[in-house]
């Protein structure tokens, strides 16, 4: 190029966001500074009419094409309508899927467009979740309570933070509210859809060993008032006083279960309340 027409286009076209290939780009464009880089990116592309029009549209800008287009078909549709045109296409994603598959052995035809894009939206989900979960432990927060997927109710101890955390990680938006006698449940608990809440109980004794634990743990008295039984009966009592007034919480006894047992019986019970045929962000 002379150095009155420093302009030159990039067109990116992708089934998927472009994202990988728009990355690439500007990774390999730095290395020319004396151009004025124009990229132009096509995402989404699942047809020949798209992949045609990106092609027309490359071709009337005098463009270089780069492209990562997971199916097999499409992909030779571009190349073949890029060399009709005389328009440079440079393939990021065809030639590593081919020596993968030469490299595992394995004949992969039927590949899923967009999967990246897919997994990206999991993983982000899966941070929000647990996220939320971390802010809303304990009754930190109670003034949203309407986003949140599932709500776990309980006294002290009832594995209410590990269940949040765990289900957090499944994708579920998780906050827990704690009973505590003499202290007025958030008014917010009771305007949220009641389906998504959920008691957590737990034997007397079992609590009483899992409390003086944790005092011991911490170099503080076992013997103190949080870990005495008559203490633990009242709390529970207390408890049990709250989920009878609110006939519409499933109550579940975390005595001596597993926490991946636990949680898949409440995310269970709550899809099934909430008409939920498949919860598509439980993995």
């Amino acid at each position: 190029m002379e150095d009155e027409n420093q302009k030159a286009f990039i067109y990116i076209v992708s089934d998927g966001t472009g994202e990988t290939a728009a990355i690439m780009t500007r990774a390999a464009v730095v290395h020319y500074n004396k151009f004025d880089f124009h990229i132009v990116r096509h995402k989404n592309v699942r047809t020949e009419s798209q992949v045609e029009n990106a092609v027309n549209e490359a071709f009337k800008r005098g463009a270089i094409i780069i492209h990562t287009v997971v199916t097999p078909s499409l992909r030779n549709y571009l190349e073949e309508k890029a060399s009709e045109k005389n328009v440079i296409q440079v393939d990021l994603l065809g030639p590593l899927l081919k020596s993968l598959d030469v490299f595992l052995n394995v004949e992969n035809k039927e590949r899923e467009a967009g999967k990246l894009r897919s997994v990206d939206e999991t993983y982000f989900r899966r941070v929000e979740a647990i996220e939320f979960s971390v802010k809303h432990d304990d009754g930190k927060v109670s003034h949203d309570l309407d986003k949140a997927d599932i709500i776990l109710v309980g006294i002290s101890r009832t594995s209410k933070t590990p269940l949040s955390l765990f289900l957090g990680y499944k994708g579920w938006r998780v906050a827990n509210i704690p009973l505590v006698k003499g202290t007025p449940l958030p008014k917010e608990l009771f305007e949220v859809d009641q389906r998504k809440i959920v008691g957590l109980t737990i034997d007397p004794s079992s609590l009483q060993r899992i409390r003086k634990n944790r005092l011991e743990k911490f170099g503080q008295d076992p013997g103190g008032e949080y870990a005495r039984l008559d203490n633990i009966y009242d709390e529970i009592e207390y408890a049990k006083e709250i989920f009878n007034r609110q006939k519409r919480w499933p109550v579940f006894n975390v005595t001596d279960r597993a926490l991946e047992e636990t949680a898949s019986e409440i995310t269970r019970i709550v899809c099934q309340r909430m008409g939920i045929k498949n919860k598509n962000y439980v993995f």
